[in-house]
């Protein structure tokens, strides 16, 4: 577990602070530092558990974070990091809650149902899940019910099993590859199986448990698979080096869920923007915090398939051998180092 502690007071300096803790263990402050600054204006206690460092949860804090910023309001924010130990994520989430916090982000689903688990009144907003119904976080998505609420990476999964087929046209069976403790994940495979069975291309299931296992079931991918597609998982996010290490070696493209999994050697995504993800969570919390808004009754927000970022990863193209220029002639960025 890492903990990393900040202040932030209005006009604050933003997400690089986050960043230096989040890289350096900086500690400045907890949630419990009082209720207001010298000018008497209230300053709010917000707690921030994050699953794990990888680019799309990075991405989402930081937005998170400038979006407090912008609003102009004064507070002190307590950073945390569960480095995708559940065990770790309830720990964070009840220290939080006794820190008397008046409002808590959780980032991936495992960090948000340990919050909630921890909590049935101070005000929770989630980001970067998938489905906050789906994974009994919410009555309905589109009313709550309770003290959570947020904003989705539910992915535009039609479409990425389209970007597959563009890329991959001469692909029969596709290997879908993430991790059997994230419940977002599961979401994403039942929806891309069915996108499969539509277009009617095989499909054979890879899954690990835990990060150690990652290298070992891309290997076995070999030889059994023509392309892969890897949801939004936060396991295989987190190790994604390992898994191009082994795709791109063998020659097999791998579509993924976010761009960041394009950045550390994937093939290409129609990506969720996490940094905007974040933003809105933000706002909500604002929201939440300065006009009273309950949770309960605001909706989880969503992001089309018309608000999602094309990217490709032109040396990851060379590697495996992929024509991606048609991308390019579609506005698509290159992620490629």
């Amino acid at each position: 577990m890492k903990r990393m502690d900040m202040t932030r007071r209005t006009f604050a300096k933003g997400f690089a602070g986050a960043a230096a803790a989040a890289l350096g263990g900086l500690t400045l402050a907890g949630c419990d530092n009082g209720n207001g600054d010298a000018s008497g204006e209230k300053t709010y206690k917000i707690g921030v558990l994050q699953l794990t460092e990888h680019n799309a949860l990075d991405a989402a804090n930081k937005g998170f974070v400038e979006a407090l910023d912008d609003s102009g309001i004064s507070y002190d924010i307590d950073q945390q990091n569960a480095q995708n130990d559940q065990s770790a994520c309830q720990t964070i989430a009840q220290t939080l809650v006794n820190e008397g916090c008046d409002l808590i982000l959780a980032i991936a689903t495992p960090a948000a149902q340990a919050v909630a688990g921890a909590t049935s009144d101070i005000p929770i907003v989630g980001t970067a899940i998938t489905d906050f119904a789906a994974s009994g976080l919410v009555d309905s998505n589109d009313a709550p019910g309770g003290n959570l609420t947020g904003s989705s990476d539910m992915n535009p999964v039609a479409d990425q099993i389209d970007l597959l087929q563009q890329l991959a046209p001469d692909a029969k069976t596709v290997g879908l590859l993430y991790c059997t403790a994230e419940s977002n994940s599961d979401v994403q495979i039942q929806m891309a199986k069915e996108e499969l069975d539509k277009v009617g291309l095989a499909y054979q299931e890879f899954t690990v448990s835990s990060s150690n296992e990652i290298q070992s079931v891309c290997e076995s991918m070999v030889g059994k698979v023509d392309a892969v597609y890897a949801p939004t998982d936060n396991t295989i996010a987190a190790g994604m080096t390992t898994v191009s290490m082994v795709t791109n070696a063998n020659g097999l493209p791998v579509i993924c869920g976010e761009a960041g999994q394009v950045e550390s050697g994937g093939l290409a995504s129609l990506s969720i923007n996490y940094e905007e993800l974040g933003r809105r969570a933000g706002e909500m919390a604002v929201k939440i915090l300065t006009e009273g808004a309950d949770p309960a009754a605001m909706p989880i927000e969503t992001m089309g398939a018309d608000e999602c970022d094309l990217v490709y990863n032109q040396q990851t193209a060379d590697e495996v051998g992929v024509d991606v220029s048609a991308l390019a002639d579609e506005g698509g960025t290159d992620v490629s180092a």
